[in-house]
């Protein structure tokens, strides 16, 4: 797809994934508006889009009036959302009205405004809660282990009703745990691997709670590249896909390679799950992507060692900008 004049709308726009991708948009020609409510514990910061040619609006998709902003879009990026776990079981009807109820607001005004339009959703591995097997493809049996999981998956179902009862090309990508540039770092709401970043960086311990489960970690700038070809490949509407990224590797690991690229001053312990933490911990998660990368040529480029020293990097000159 050639993005140039293209109008392009991405919900949850100064995020981090959102912000990534309004960049990458950007630099394509691309004309972007980002809407974002910057929602207290979410990850969105202005600093984000310094530098992108890009509209922000601030506005909570709960409210706001969406037809305006979706007006003649050629696509729409969705990544509003709330992501927290702990704070979708506190209070689940907040997450639920922006996760699930929000979302039927933006499919109404699209509709109106934007009849035509591609839609990309961002989704999650978290519905498969804890797995049969490994690794985990697009069939196996969705149980949310939270109530966080309940909303996503009610939203995510919205978007491809859409497609079935009204013919939307709408794709819906299931990530797994996303970091890079622009993650949310003060604290661990969006990502452990945030708040172990920020540790490392202050010269403070982090936290490794458990350290055998298996995670596949996916660099931002994949996960962009992901979004692309999502939209731009007209085989993918109507389908699901998961979405991973490095070979999976133990907690345990990873915070051994985070300290050894941070440098000597880095170090970590390890601790039993808090009970709270316990109750809705999914255990080991990878994913198969086979059907994805079968679609569209995609695949993970950036190596975990790689990120994981790029986000160092990026942050080393940032971090009082992102706490």
């Amino acid at each position: 797809m050639d993005w140039t004049g293209r109008r392009v709308l991405v919900t949850g726009g100064a995020g981090f994934l959102g912000s990534n991708l309004c960049h990458a948009l950007a630099a394509r020609g691309a004309r972007v508006t980002a809407l974002d409510g910057f929602l207290f514990g979410g990850g969105a910061n202005t600093r984000n889009l310094d530098g992108a040619n890009v509209e922000l609006v601030r506005g909570d998709i709960r409210e706001i009036d969406l037809r305006p902003l979706c007006e003649g879009a050629a696509a729409i990026f969705n990544l509003a959302a709330q992501t927290s776990h702990m704070g979708g079981q506190a209070d689940p009807l907040a997450d639920m009205a922006i996760n699930a109820v929000a979302q039927v607001r933006l499919i109404q005004a699209a509709r109106e405004a934007a009849p035509d339009a591609v839609v990309v959703h961002a989704s999650t591995r978290q519905f498969y809660g804890r797995v049969v097997k490994l690794p985990v493809d697009e069939s196996q049996p969705v149980a949310p282990p939270d109530a966080n999981g309940v909303s996503k998956f009610a939203g995510e179902q919205y978007w491809l009703l859409e497609h079935r009862v009204r013919g939307r090309p709408v794709v819906s990508l299931r990530l797994t745990n996303c970091y890079g540039p622009r993650l949310r770092v003060r604290d661990a709401r969006q990502t452990f691997l945030g708040i172990w970043l920020r540790c490392v960086l202050e010269a403070r311990p982090f936290e490794v709670w458990g350290g055998a489960q298996l995670r596949d970690m996916t660099y931002v700038d994949d996960v962009t590249a992901a979004f692309l070809a999502a939209a731009e490949t007209p085989a993918c509407h109507g389908n699901i896909y998961n979405i991973g990224g490095s070979p999976p590797t133990s907690l345990h690991e990873l915070a051994e390679l985070v300290v050894r690229l941070a440098g000597p001053t880095a170090h970590y312990t390890t601790r039993e799950f808090p009970a709270d933490r316990a109750a809705i911990d999914i255990g080991s998660y990878h994913a198969d992507d086979s059907a994805f990368r079968a679609a569209t040529g995609w695949s993970p480029l950036v190596s975990l060692e790689e990120g994981v020293g790029r986000t160092l990097d990026w942050y080393r000159a940032r971090l009082g900008d992102y706490l």
